[in-house]
């Protein structure tokens, strides 16, 4: 059974489509842990009580989240994982990946999975993924192992900058990635 990582971070608005793609990693029979950022493992918002996201994502999994950095850190030496998927990967930690910074639960368990050269899938949820955040994405883009679920502006003519990936193509994307190529076409319609 392939063993996934499933980071998820504060892109709150997106918590739901995360979920989806839970459902479907599921169903094809991966084993899968989940991490959350100290966002995710923290704030109630107007999307989510985090207990009752918490609790659904407990009952999906079976297991309890990994919610600190010192949890996350023995990734790397147990080589637990076969796939670490962050999703929704937020602009914040898409910068932090992009320059080496480990601050939270998520970026510790990408590091220390990265470590063993194993795949890291991101599924990109940002509002200036297009702007501030356009090099970060383009440093990913070209870094091993990092492999992105396909992505297109949500809201271009309101929110011009802003990147969402299509949950519903986590599935494929990891399956590719595990193969160790990027699934095309990038640019979703």
């Amino acid at each position: 059974m392939t063993k996934l990582g499933f980071c998820f971070t504060g892109s709150f608005c997106t918590l739901r489509n995360s979920l989806e793609a839970l459902d479907s990693l599921l169903a094809y029979g991966f084993d899968v842990t989940p991490i959350f950022s100290f966002n995710v493992a923290t704030l109630d918002t107007r999307f989510f009580k985090q207990a009752d996201f918490e609790n659904a994502v407990v009952q999906k999994t079976g297991k309890q989240p990994i919610k600190t950095i010192v949890d996350a850190e023995p990734i790397g030496t147990s080589k637990g994982f076969d796939i670490m998927l962050v999703a929704p990967c937020t602009g914040n930690t898409m910068a932090k990946l992009a320059h080496g910074v480990t601050d939270t639960p998520v970026t510790m368990a990408v590091k220390a999975h990265l470590r063993n050269s194993k795949p890291v899938v991101l599924c990109v949820a940002s509002n200036d993924a297009l702007a501030a955040n356009a090099r970060n994405l383009g440093q990913l883009l070209n870094t091993k192992h990092i492999y992105l679920v396909p992505f297109a502006q949500d809201a271009p003519t309101k929110k011009e900058h802003s990147l969402v990936a299509d949950f519903s193509l986590v599935l494929p994307t990891c399956l590719a990635a595990l193969e160790g190529k990027q699934y095309q076409p990038l640019l979703a319609k």
